[in-house]
């Protein structure tokens, strides 16, 4: 009975971490808001992106894409054009987020309704 106790904590302690691991990849103001972008919009290039995100700076902006990209949720091509050119698009291991953000809109907007209605 203990063995399988201990089993149940380890499997407990394993979904956690898995869950912990997602949360902080995809925590912050923008991973989400830029991935959502990402999900509707397909290739975009920094600047479009940058509007599409309302309120990120360039630099901001940069640095989460930075890290999406090393989690290989994006994907970084540079297109031969003068000046360069650069396009963003989710990888295929970032279009397994596709359900989860359409889910978090669904939630979103029933939330929002839920809310209006309570005034």
């Amino acid at each position: 009975m203990k063995k399988k106790i201990i089993e149940k904590r380890g499997e407990c302690t394993t979904e956690l971490l898995a869950i912990k691991d997602a949360m902080e990849l995809l925590s912050g103001k923008w991973k989400v808001h830029i991935i959502a972008t990402l999900t509707y919009k397909g290739a975009v290039r920094f600047m479009d992106l940058q509007r599409h995100v309302e309120g990120i700076g360039a630099k901001m902006l940069s640095k989460e894409l930075q890290d999406l990209e090393v989690n290989l949720l994006i994907k970084r091509t540079v297109l031969d054009t003068k000046p360069v050119t650069v396009e963003y698009e989710l990888t295929p291991h970032g279009k397994t987020l596709e359900k989860i953000i359409g889910e978090i809109r669904i939630w979103g907007r029933s939330h929002r309704k839920k809310i209006i209605e309570r005034k």
